[in-house]
């Protein structure tokens, strides 16, 4: 008689979702990156904001290897976001900025071959990511690096596990959607509620992203920082919050 236990999870498919708005130089590495995984369970997902430069162009020339695209005006990044989760049909959903890549062309493979056998399959997978220059060189790992366990309390300590790898089960997040009310930081909100719902968080124990060091504009880190920091009180109390902001500055 087979051993239950011993029973392999099901192959996961991975929906990869990107999300664009005039991103031409640097969409088509994100889309070979996709292109070029060695694991065959994957869908890639185009969301587009109308561009107006040569992004749709792009798009055009990889459409065969696309599942999806959708062009069309959105309130934002998070608004677009969500219209992916709606479109998604994968066990996972991924958000691969234009510009950033998987770390290898086998990192899908290894993380579905690193799940555990004779369970179900975890609610989140999770791993590091690495910080690199235009020309895809190595440059830095990430300041916050995930903990072993994650939990949504890990967050108390800011964002330590990279948006784009923490990959959610679509059920988790067809049922939690970005907050439109935040505009730079409703990622850090949808992974703790992502987390405070999910009973099987799994550390792939992988760098599983090479993230574009882009830079970011004073104006939008400032408004960034104002909302994690409300986010922050809101889950973790304002004076615990306020007491760890004061360290993070002294740090």
């Amino acid at each position: 008689m087979r051993n239950d236990n011993s029973a392999p999870c099901p192959t996961p498919l991975f929906s990869i979702i990107t999300v664009t708005y005039n991103a031409g130089d640097v969409l088509e590495r994100t889309i070979r990156s996709v292109r070029e995984q060695t694991f065959s369970e994957v869908e890639h997902l185009i969301i587009d904001g109308a561009s107006s430069d040569d992004t749709l162009s792009i798009i055009a020339r990889y459409r065969r290897n696309l599942s999806t695209v959708v062009s069309e005006p959105d309130d934002g990044l998070y608004d677009a976001m969500n219209k992916g989760i709606q479109q998604a049909k994968g066990h996972y959903l991924c958000f691969l900025n234009a510009g950033d890549r998987f770390h290898a062309p086998d990192t899908l493979e290894r993380m579905a071959a690193s799940l555990p056998t004779g369970t179900p399959l975890p609610d989140v997978l999770y791993g590091d990511t690495d910080i690199v220059d235009a020309a895809g060189h190595f440059l830095h790992k990430r300041r916050l690096s995930p903990p072993e366990k994650l939990t949504w309390h890990s967050f108390r300590q800011g964002m330590l596990v990279c948006h784009q790898a923490f990959f959610a089960s679509r059920e988790l997040a067809a049922a939690e959607p970005y907050d439109l009310r935040y505009r730079y930081s409703a990622d850090f909100d949808w992974c703790i509620r992502i987390m405070k719902r999910a009973t099987n968080l799994f550390n792939t124990r992988l760098t599983l992203i090479d993230y574009l060091d882009e830079g970011i504009t004073t104006r939008h880190h400032k408004a960034s920082l104002c909302e994690r920091f409300h986010i922050m009180a809101h889950y973790y109390g304002w004076i615990g919050t306020a007491i760890r902001h004061i360290w993070f500055l002294i740090r």
